[in-house]
């Protein structure tokens, strides 16, 4: 899982990154940084999950 969750935070820093870049592309940066922070939300909620009930 958390393989997963650090290519999709690789490929969302990559996109904005291309975004800044790019100035016509600033939307992109935009939508890089939502994200990104959205996947690190999603990461760290799960993990939380994951220790409060942890399944043998």
């Amino acid at each position: 899982m958390w393989t997963l969750i650090v290519v999709l935070l690789i490929a969302w820093a990559v996109l904005a990154i291309v975004g800044f870049v790019f100035e016509g592309l600033m939307w992109l940066a935009a939508v890089g940084i939502v994200l990104f922070v959205g996947t690190l939300v999603v990461g760290f909620i799960r993990q939380r999950a994951g220790r409060a009930n942890p399944t043998v």
